[in-house]
């Protein structure tokens, strides 16, 4: 086994950093700052951080098969051109609740747009519960909702044969599985896979590696773990030098580095002086294991 090494790339000190996506043909890494209220991406070569900012919270943001990229704003799905910094609204959900917003998602393998929306916090992980729902927007820009009642949408991605969906609803302190179907995008069968321990804390962001395995970032648990679906069971751990871990995703010319991004906003001045890489994005080489590209989506 080849010796983890973890590095800061971004040192950005993101208020809530969020969603990385690598994008190949760029040899780039997207991610928002969604109270920051920006989408962000990162040169590997020049490692120089472009960005556009926007008028609302944006949680996440994902390659498109046209070009540019598709983004959740506030409680919107939008079409962001890069070179113009320019947004067009798509769709629109939660119209009756002002103080929702999405927060995560990502493109399935059918290129539809899968996101979860929440309440906006009160302070981290603090807000009213059961406000938010799980969406999918559809190539012809159709919004389809599957369920409510989600305290904090989060985490998301498909096992590699497609069959299986798998899900994090925040204050559940659980990763979900559900039965998916790939020609339609409907998910039914809901069943518990993984429940945190409590030194783990709250899972946030997820991705797949090749081997099937997950891989999940735990906010206030300062580390990244790795779960096997098969058997429910968490077989490794990886702690970062922040505890403020929110989304990975893997990257590099091979797929083979894990992109972590972080979160600083709720630290007082004494945990900052404590954590001076929170809100930064790290890169994990070593693991021995590599990702999958990112779909785009297809509308």
């Amino acid at each position: 086994m080849s010796s983890i090494k973890i590095e800061c790339v971004v040192n950005e000190n993101c208020k809530i950093g969020e969603s990385p996506v690598w994008e190949e043909k760029e040899r780039s890494l997207l991610f928002v700052d969604i109270t920051g209220k920006k989408i962000c991406r990162w040169n590997s070569f020049t490692k120089q951080v472009e960005s556009v900012s926007v008028d609302a919270p944006v949680s996440c943001v994902a390659l498109r098969k046209s070009g540019d990229y598709i983004v959740t704003v506030g409680t919107r799905f939008a079409a962001l051109k890069w070179k113009d910094q320019s947004l067009t609204t798509i769709g629109h959900v939660d119209k009756d609740k002002p103080n929702n917003r999405f927060n995560d998602g990502k493109v399935d393998p059918a290129g539809r747009f899968f996101a979860g929306t929440m309440a906006e916090e009160i302070r981290p992980a603090v807000l009213e519960r059961h406000q938010g729902a799980l969406y999918t927007l559809f190539p012809d820009h159709s919004v389809v909702k599957h369920f409510d009642q989600v305290d904090i949408s989060n985490g998301l991605d498909w096992s590699l044969d497609h069959k299986t969906f798998f899900y994090i609803d925040s204050l559940s302190y659980s990763v979900d599985a559900f039965d998916y179907d790939l020609q339609t995008g409907k998910i039914c069968n809901r069943r518990n896979m993984y429940k945190l321990e409590k030194e783990e804390n709250i899972p946030d962001g997820m991705c797949i590696d090749t081997e099937g395995k997950l891989w999940v970032a735990c906010y206030d648990g300062g580390r990244v773990i790795r779960l096997d679906p098969e058997t429910g069971k968490r077989i490794q751990t990886v702690k970062l030098p922040v505890n403020t871990t929110t989304s990975c995703c893997f990257g590099g010319q091979d797929f083979s580095e894990l992109y972590v991004t972080s979160a600083c906003q709720g630290m007082d001045d004494e945990r900052l002086k404590q954590q001076p890489q929170a809100g930064g994005i790290f890169k994990i080489t070593g693991l021995g294991v590599k990702g999958i590209p990112s779909y785009s989506f297809a509308g």
